[in-house]
C-alpha cells in the first residue's frame, strides 16, 4: 500500500527525528537522496550543467546541498535564487565550497533544473518572482521537483495559482496527498520516495492500493461454491433510449466475481442477445446496481437489506435522507458533474478540490463515495484514509466506460467485498483493463490528466470489459511490472 500523510503529520515526525539527530543531519539525508536521483537522471554527471531554482526555506536548502554534491562530482552548478538575501546559509556555503556559482538567470544551456522554490508548507501558488523563474526554464529541459512541485498544495493537490510542472518529483520521508491527487499529481511526473528515517504515526490521509493489496481482496470461489453462494448482482439499468448502458453494465458485472447477474429493466432483449446467461426479472440478489442509462424517468431505490451502488441517472435528485434510511452499505459513483449537483456547487469547484468534494459527499450522505475522474477517489462514510486509484489511461474517457465500472464494482459487492474495498479494487481493475485494451506494453499508467494520452490507441467500453479477466489473471499470478505514476 502506498500511503500519503498530511503536512502536519510529516512536520511533527521531522521535528521528533531532528531532536535525536545532529544538527543538519536530516537535510543532508534528503540532499543525498535527491542528488542520487538527479545523478541517475543525468546519466553522466561530470560535465553536465545543472540549475537550482532556490527558495528561501529548507526546500531551497535541500536543493543547494544536493547541488553541492553534484558539483563535487564534476557538474557545473548554478543557483538562481528567488530572493538572494534569503538563501539557506549552510547550503549556500556548501555549494560555493564545491565550486557552484550564483546566477541571476538560467544559463542558455542546461541539462537539468531542480525546483527548490517552495516546500510542503507553501500555499497560494507561485508569487511573481518564483513564477518568473519557472517561466525561464528552457523548453525541453527536464525539471526535478524537490519534495513536490512548487505551487502545488501538498495536502490536497489543489492549485491556487501558478505552479511548476516536473518530469520527476523526489519526495522525502513520505508521500504527500497532493502528489497523488489531480490537479497536483499531473504536475509531479514520476514520483520517487527517499527514505529519511521518519516514523509516521496513525492513519495516513490518503492511500493507494498496489497489486498485492488488490490480489488479497479479490473474491475467489471455493470447492463448495455454486452460483448463488458466489453472489448474485441485480442490475437496474438501461432504457428504450439507452439499451447499450444495460449491456455494458452487465458486461462489467459478469466480470466482477459474482456467480450470476440478474437484470431488471426494459432492455432485456438487448441484454439476452449478448449474454444469454443473465437472469431476467425480480429475484433474490446480494447487491444491487442502480442507475446507468435509466434516462429521465422516475427512479426508485430497490428494496432489500443488501449493498446498493447508485450511478448516473440513479443519482438524479438523490437525497441524503433516502440514503441514510438504508441499513446496508450504499456506494455512490458520481463523476465531477454529478458530484457538483449533489453538493450544490459548480463542476469547476469539484475538479479544483477533488479531495474535499469526496469527503463532503461521504459525510453528507453517510455513504461510501467513488468520485470518478482524472484521479478516482474512494472515501468511506466514517472518514479515515481516502483511497486514490493509481491505474488507468486517459483513453478510458469514453462513452460507456462508467457503466462497465458500475457493473464490475457491483459484482464485487455481490461477491461479499465491502463497499470501500469494492470501489477501490473495481477502479484498479478497470484502470488496468483500460490500459491493456489501449494496447500499452508493460506498466499500467495512471488515470488522468497529464500522461499517456499520446500513447496507446482509442478503446471502447466493451473492449475494456473484455480486458478485465486478463488483468485479473495477471494479478492472481503475481501481477505485472511497471512503476506507478504519481
Amino acid at each position: 500500500m502506498r500511503t500519503a500523510y498530511s503536512v502536519e503529520t510529516v512536520r511533527a515526525a521531522e521535528r521528533e527525528l531532528m531532536a535525536r539527530l545532529p544538527d543538519g543531519a536530516l537535510m543532508q539525508r534528503a540532499a543525498a537522496g535527491l542528488a542520487a536521483v538527479c545523478a541517475k537522471r543525468l546519466g553522466r554527471v561530470s560535465g553536465s550543467r545543472v540549475v537550482l531554482l532556490v527558495g528561501p526555506g529548507d526546500n531551497g536548502g535541500d536543493a543547494l546541498y544536493a547541488g553541492a554534491r553534484l558539483a563535487r562530482r564534476g557538474a557545473g552548478v548554478w543557483a538562481v535564487p528567488m530572493d538572494p538575501e534569503r538563501m539557506h546559509p549552510g547550503g549556500l556555503a556548501a555549494l560555493r565550497r564545491a565550486g557552484g556559482r550564483i546566477a541571476d538567470r538560467i544559463p542558455d544551456r542546461v541539462d537539468l533544473v531542480l525546483d527548490g522554490l517552495l516546500g510542503i508548507g507553501g500555499r497560494g501558488g507561485l508569487r511573481e518572482a518564483a513564477a518568473a523563474l519557472v517561466d525561464g526554464v528552457p523548453a525541453g529541459v527536464p525539471v526535478v521537483a524537490v519534495d513536490l512541485p512548487s505551487g502545488v498544495d501538498a495536502d490536497t493537490g489543489e492549485l491556487a495559482g501558478r505552479a511548476a510542472t516536473a518530469e520527476l518529483t523526489v519526495t522525502f520521508g513520505a508521500y504527500k496527498p497532493g502528489l497523488l491527487i489531480d490537479p497536483g499529481a499531473s504536475r509531479a511526473g514520476e514520483v520517487r520516495l527517499v527514505d529519511i528515517g521518519l516514523e509516521l504515526p496513525g492513519e495516513p490521509a490518503v492511500e493507494a492500493l498496489e497489486d498485492e493489496d488488490v490480489r488479497r481482496l479479490l473474491p475467489a470461489p471455493t470447492a463448495a461454491s455454486d452460483k448463488y453462494r458466489r453472489g448474485v448482482v441485480g442490475l437496474v439499468a438501461g432504457s428504450a433510449q439507452y439499451p447499450g448502458a444495460a449491456v455494458l453494465t452487465v458486461a462489467g458485472a459478469l466480470r466482477g466475481g459474482a456467480g450470476a447477474v440478474r437484470y431488471v429493466g426494459p432492455a432485456a432483449e438487448a441484454v439476452l442477445a449478448r449474454y444469454p446467461e443473465v437472469l431476467i426479472g425480480e429475484g433474490r440478489v446480494q447487491a444491487w446496481v442502480l442507475g446507468p442509462g435509466l434516462g429521465s424517468g422516475p427512479v426508485r431505490l430497490p428494496a432489500g437489506d443488501v449493498p446498493l451502488l447508485i450511478d448516473a441517472d440513479g443519482l438524479r435528485g438523490l437525497t441524503p435522507e433516502a440514503v441514510r434510511a438504508r441499513t446496508a452499505e450504499t456506494l455512490l459513483t458520481p463523476h465531477a458533474g454529478e458530484a457538483a449537483a449533489l453538493l450544490g456547487v459548480s463542476r469547476d469547484e469539484v475538479e479544483r478540490g477533488r479531495l474535499a468534494a469526496v469527503r463532503e459527499l461521504a459525510e453528507r450522505f453517510g455513504a461510501t463515495v467513488l468520485l470518478k475522474g482524472s484521479t478516482t477517489l474512494v472515501c468511506g462514510p466514517g472518514g479515515g484514509a481516502v483511497r486514490v486509484n493509481p491505474t488507468g489511461t486517459p483513453w478510458l474517457a469514453t462513452a460507456g466506460s462508467g457503466d462497465v465500472l458500475s457493473g464490475l464494482v457491483g459484482g464485487l459487492l455481490a461477491a461479499g467485498v465491502g463497499a470501500r474495498d469494492a470501489g477501490a479494487v473495481g477502479a484498479y481493475l478497470h484502470g488496468l483493463a483500460g490500459f491493456a485494451a489501449a494496447g500499452f506494453l508493460g506498466g499500467r499508467g495512471r488515470g488522468g490528466g497529464g500522461g499517456g494520452a499520446a500513447a496507446g490507441a482509442p478503446v471502447t467500453a466493451y473492449e475494456v470489459a473484455l480486458a478485465v479477466p486478463g488483468v485479473w489473471r495477471g494479478l492472481g499470478g503475481g501481477g505485472g511490472a511497471g512503476a506507478l505514476r504519481g
